[in-house]
């Protein structure tokens, strides 16, 4: 490249180190002469000479949980000002039968893991958190000795949704529960702010696989069983669309009839006909925190093992509203 442009190797390779030797004219002929020849510089060259790969591996545990989004563009709003791309997993997909969903991220050498959401920590991920920085995003109650974590305080999030529900005056409050660490905290808050106001026999847990079909299902069962609550509280938006949706197949009026609370405010709410209540675990926030936390520990990689916790807020909308007689 650098004999056919008119430009040498040398000057070529400071300016894709970035020197400050450079003149902008000389930074300026090397780059016209890239894109006249189409060139590309090699990641797998420029990370032997360095060290670095410039790729920070993140690890979900459902591309189709919709909570992610707003995760990734926390985490992409603070990698990208440093140059550093994301390759994104799901365990289900990435891995080999019988492999570690971490490993094809150890065979790529990223510089940095995130950990998003509920996977199970195996041997081979405790090992990679040792050696590769690594900061777990959204999730509680991680057992990684070696990576620091920043998540929603889910504690409070289920806390105010429950108590929003009971200040409108419901009573007959039911729960759909997610599979996760997160949503066995929500269904447990949810349980214990029950009993708190004097309404442990109006408890109800239906148990989901945190799918929007599992959540309609739920949901059917609770306004089929004789007993069919005023209020529901949802671990995920996703649970609670399901909700919605059985109560419409049934013709009850939300929230006429139904209150609906979901959790973690995705663009789902926010559709103008579903208008969801629901808490927002602030997981842009979550997500830039994670990032920068990551970049600390990628410059110092024996930094003390760090944890925070982010408060979320409640999205009043469309979907609550007061108990039948209560003013």
């Amino acid at each position: 490249m650098a004999q056919e442009a008119g430009v040498s190797r040398a000057l070529v390779s400071l300016v894709l180190r970035g020197s400050p030797k450079v003149s902008e004219q000389k930074r300026k002929a090397v780059a016209e002469a890239m894109a006249a020849l189409d060139y590309r510089p090699s990641n797998a060259a420029r990370s032997l000479a360095s060290g670095r790969t410039g790729v920070v591996g993140v690890l979900l545990d459902d591309l189709a949980n919709p909570w992610f989004v707003e995760l990734l563009d926390g985490l992409k709003s603070v990698f990208l000002e440093k140059d550093l791309r994301m390759v994104l997993g799901d365990p289900r997909y990435l891995a080999r039968p019988g492999e570690s969903p971490v490993s094809p991220f150890m065979d790529l050498r990223v510089d940095g893991l995130v950990i998003a959401g509920d996977i199970p920590p195996d041997d081979d991920l405790t090992r990679a958190s040792l050696h590769t920085p690594t900061v777990v995003a959204g999730v509680r109650g991680f057992d990684l000795p070696a990576a620091d974590l920043v998540a929603n305080d889910d504690v409070a999030g289920a806390r105010m949704a429950v108590d929003h529900l009971i200040d409108l005056g419901h009573r007959d409050i039911a729960h759909l529960a997610a599979p996760t660490r997160a949503g066995g905290l929500r269904a447990s808050v949810y349980q214990d702010t029950m009993s708190r106001h004097g309404l442990k026999e109006y408890v109800r847990v239906e148990q989901t696989d945190m799918t929007e079909k599992t959540g309609f299902e739920a949901m059917t069962r609770l306004l089929d069983g004789g007993r069919p609550p005023t209020a529901v509280f949802a671990a995920t938006d996703l649970l609670a669309v399901g909700a919605l949706s059985a109560a419409a197949g049934r013709s009850v009026g939300v929230p006429s009839q139904l209150s609906v609370v979901g959790y973690d405010n995705t663009y789902l709410g926010q559709i103008r006909h579903l208008s969801l209540t629901t808490v927002d675990p602030v997981s842009r926030d979550v997500g830039k925190r994670a990032a920068e936390l990551l970049l600390e520990r990628m410059a110092e990689p024996r930094l003390p093992q760090r944890t925070e916790v982010l408060p979320p807020h409640l999205v009043v909308r469309g979907s609550t509203t007061a108990a039948a007689g209560h003013d």
